[in-house]
């Protein structure tokens, strides 16, 4: 009995002496030093329907890949923050599905399986009600909401704690992201009410948010294990950094903050914002907002991170790194720069790779992802950052499986089209792929829509035209299972509205396999052909031709070559 006794303590010894090697949130924020966001990923989302693992598809990222990691790595970046949206997967006793977890994993695996930090969190489970008649986003910096979801938000913390509990100091926990008030007001709390502040209604979400951040601290805590001591990211309300002068309650999101108590012991909290100011003043509010932060919390012994950054117009059409790139470059610079200075972390949201470079992977800014990790490491640091191959020789976009269902899309983001001068092809293989389905919903189909799903874009299938659904089975006159490669070229009177904006190529009842952007349609299989044949032959602007000379045609909907 004795022995069994000190086998015990010494067990009990060992796993408590793990958990306190972890670094302190001091330290972690400190090592973690460039980063980026995996966005519009597994935050991906819609509309308050329970989905499976495609979602992470479903806003017009492909499947994540480990080589994306790998590359993240071999750039410079030290850590990746991994947004996750849990309410599309879990069911109504608030259980998350298995495969969904055992995906989320699988993505965390990639990042510290490349020795860097990962931080998981609760992403699109907090947000912006305002537009959106389902209410999708569950945890709202409310009382009334807090008692009500209370169970349900620590249960979650229990599961996704638990799956983890084994991980090491490189895996951080997110309690939350931009949770909002009922008012869905940002820069802080109340700001939507009538007048413009409700000090009843800012007090009330700010007891709610403090709660919601009490809650997660203590169901991790409680799962043990290396949880115990894990590192934890508790941000702001709304993520709001408090800068600016044109209201006296902006830095009410920090100042009304309240850390929670650790069951862990101090030192494992750090403090999150968010920072997307006008490129015009950008430089000057990273600056005022290290201070403000500095005076807050780093001051105070708690770390910050800056969770996402970029500048105001980041998801617009065109970006400050469209218009002005060197202007751009100098303030990402800057960024990076006085974030360091004060032993703070920054996490770029997107860019960099982003949609189809993803799947290669290669970079779509490499000038931007080379500024960040050379503004970190310094001047002599030297970086991998691959990009896309020769236009010449035709751009494999896409390669591997994406199911189209309607819903999810691949992605062409509008600089994959900037070295064409003139509207490329796009040569896709595919299968017809819908046995699985019944009825009126028994068939395959593309689509192409402008990026900001404005409208549908015209287009030419083996040069035969169409005006806005292309079935292959109507095409080519061939059931589900059969596999084929289509050209598809588009008007050049729409080619430079598609360098603006770029393309979604969407569907249903298609599995996607390749797609190559190129030039021209000389890596079409060359097929044999007889002027005997008595077919009719098109040309690949949907012509008919006669007497057909040298060149790629058309024939009964397929592709063929004339030597």
């Amino acid at each position: 009995m004795k022995k069994l006794l000190t086998i015990l303590s010494c067990m009990l010894f060992a796993t408590v002496s793990y958990a306190q090697n972890f670094e302190s949130a001091s330290d972690a924020v400190k090592n973690m030093g460039v980063g980026w966001n995996l966005g519009n990923t597994l935050d991906a989302n819609g509309n308050g329907v329970h989905q499976g693992v495609e979602s992470e598809t479903y806003w017009g990222q492909p499947v994540t890949k480990p080589e994306l990691m790998t590359m993240m790595k071999n750039a410079g970046f030290g850590a990746i923050r991994v947004p996750v949206t849990w309410y599309n997967h879990m069911d109504s006793e608030g259980k998350v599905d298995a495969a969904w977890m055992a995906r989320v994993k699988e993505v965390v695996d990639y990042v510290i399986n490349n020795g860097m930090y990962c931080i998981i969190n609760v992403h699109h489970d907090t947000g912006d009600d305002s537009k959106n008649a389902n209410r999708i986003h569950w945890i709202h910096a409310s009382m009334n909401t807090y008692n009500n979801t209370k169970e349900k938000y620590e249960y979650l913390w229990k599961q996704i704690a638990e799956t983890f509990k084994d991980y090491d100091q490189h895996l951080v926990f997110e309690g939350y992201n931009e949770m909002l008030d009922d008012l869905n007001s940002w820069c802080f709390a109340s700001y939507n009410a009538t007048g413009g502040y409700d000090a009843a209604s800012a007090t009330d979400s700010y007891n709610a948010l403090n709660s919601y951040a009490k809650s997660f601290v203590n169901a991790v805590r409680a799962t043990g294990g290396n949880n115990q001591k894990r590192n934890l990211v508790i941000n702001t309300y709304a993520a709001a950094n408090g800068t600016g002068n044109w209201n006296d309650h902006l830095t009410e999101p920090l100042s009304k903050l309240v850390i929670p108590s650790d069951p862990g012991g101090s030192g494992h909290i750090a403090i999150q914002v968010h920072a997307y100011p006008n490129i015009s003043s950008g430089a000057t509010e990273i600056r005022n907002m290290f201070n403000t932060l500095k005076t807050y919390f780093i001051d105070k012994g708690y770390p910050v991170i800056l969770g996402e950054w970029a500048t105001s117009n980041v998801d617009a059409s065109v970006t400050d790194y469209d218009a002005d790139r060197e202007r751009y470059l100098t303030y990402a610079s800057y960024v990076v720069k006085t974030a360091k200075q004060n032993n703070a972390a920054t996490f770029y949201w997107m860019g960099l790779s982003d949609g189809v470079y993803r799947s290669v992977p290669c970079f779509n800014q490499a000038d931007l992802a080379k500024t960040l990790t050379v503004a970190y490491h310094g001047a002599g640091f030297e970086g991998e950052y691959p990009t896309m191959g020769s236009v010449d020789d035709g751009i494999v976009v896409f390669e591997g499986e994406q199911q189209l269902e309607w819903g999810t899309a691949i992605n062409f983001p509008a600089n994959l089209f900037s070295d064409f001068e003139e509207a490329p092809f796009l040569v896709v293989t595919y299968q017809q792929n819908y046995d699985q389905f019944t009825g009126d919903d028994a068939y395959g189909m593309f689509q192409f829509w402008y990026n900001d799903w404005s409208s549908k874009i015209k287009f030419t299938a083996d040069g035969v035209e169409y005006d806005a659904d292309f079935n292959p089975a109507d095409h080519y006159g061939t059931p589900s299972g059969t596999e084929h490669t289509t050209v598809f070229g588009f008007p050049s009177s729409i080619f430079s509205t598609i360098k603006n904006k770029g393309v979604l190529f969407q569907g249903h009842g298609i599995k996607v396999t390749k797609a190559v952007l190129t030039a021209n349609t000389a890596g079409i299989q060359n097929i044999s052909y007889s002027q005997e044949n008595n077919n009719v032959i098109y040309n690949l602007s949907g012509q008919r031709v006669t007497n057909p000379g040298k060149g790629v045609y058309i024939i009964n909907g397929k592709k063929v070559v004339i030597k």
